[in-house]
């Protein structure tokens, strides 16, 4: 079993650090929210007093953080986790943050003589708790096979994408793929609600024709046909929109910087930011549905 050193213990890092402690690993835990670290430590965690101590004596250390300039805080400068881990650590970034953050980052462990993977992940909440998570991985081959069986403790899927940064990559090529489907999704049971088409009657139709996608046969956005959905119990958060805004923004500043034409990834970034912007941040993106039909 390795040690670990865990930064980040908000609503995905909290359950993923909780899954390392259930497969016997050792954890130094760190977060700026006093409640986050006591219930890390109330699981069997050792709490510390910052990123860098929970680096010191850590073989392997995994940040989950919000945002790219809070990754480059938390490992790069004088008291960072790439200065303050020990020779020979793995570094795990869990974040979803930008291409180029990520490769930064990348670059600066490896000056360092570190091996360092990016590896966001796909599950939400529910995924995290169930240790079921999709992870999309960015780096060498040999921090890839060095970090595969720390991260199998925490979810199902683990794939390889490529270089550094290539986890962040595949993360925001996937949710623009999953936020547009959604809104399409969303769309044609508003559309059936004012034909008066029945929602089970359209599910089992459009579920086995061309229609068929996750977003329907999964996350269904209305009650009944799929009854894991959020819809079944008032939204409630699998995956916030705010998060989806967050991912898509992350994708349409990648389609800039990279010239890539994606007009529904643009479109779909313009209509979270309304339905956020209308108050609706905390509650489930699919709920996107509720705004299609103007009750939210």
């Amino acid at each position: 079993m390795a040690r670990i050193g865990f930064v980040g213990l908000g609503n995905m890092g909290g359950p993923m650090a909780a899954n390392l402690l259930k497969a016997g690993h050792e954890l130094n835990a760190y977060d700026i929210v006093p409640a986050a670290l006591q219930a890390a430590e109330a699981a069997g965690a050792k709490a510390v007093g910052s990123g860098a101590q929970a680096a010191s004596a850590a073989e392997v250390v995994i940040t989950m953080l919000p945002a790219g300039q809070h990754v480059r805080d938390a490992y790069l400068g004088p008291d960072g986790i790439i200065v303050a881990a020990e020779e020979g650590a793995l570094l795990v970034d869990c974040s979803t943050i930008d291409v180029g953050t990520a490769r930064a980052v990348g670059e600066a462990a490896a000056e360092a003589g570190k091996d360092m993977i990016d590896a966001p992940v796909s599950g939400g909440v529910g995924g995290a708790e169930a240790a079921t998570l999709t992870f999309m991985v960015g780096g060498s081959d040999a921090a890839f096979e060095r970090a595969k069986p720390v991260l199998d403790a925490m979810g199902k899927n683990i794939f390889h994408a490529g270089g550094s940064g290539n986890g962040q990559a595949a993360k925001i090529c996937n949710n623009m793929i999953l936020a547009i489907s959604m809104v399409a999704v969303c769309e044609g049971f508003t559309l059936a609600e004012k034909l008066g088409l029945d929602h089970q009657k359209l599910f089992d139709i459009a579920s086995t024709a061309s229609g068929q996608c996750w977003s329907m046969t999964n996350y269904c956005p209305v009650p009944g046909p799929v009854p894991s959905s959020p819809a079944n119990r008032d939204f409630q958060p699998g995956f916030t929109a705010a998060m989806m805004l967050k991912d898509l923004r992350l994708s349409q500043d990648a389609a800039r910087e990279f010239d890539a034409t994606t007009p529904l990834g643009a479109e779909a970034a313009a209509l979270f930011g309304l339905f956020v912007g209308h108050g609706n941040a905390d509650v489930d993106f699919s709920a996107i549905v509720n705004f299609l039909r103007g009750t939210r």
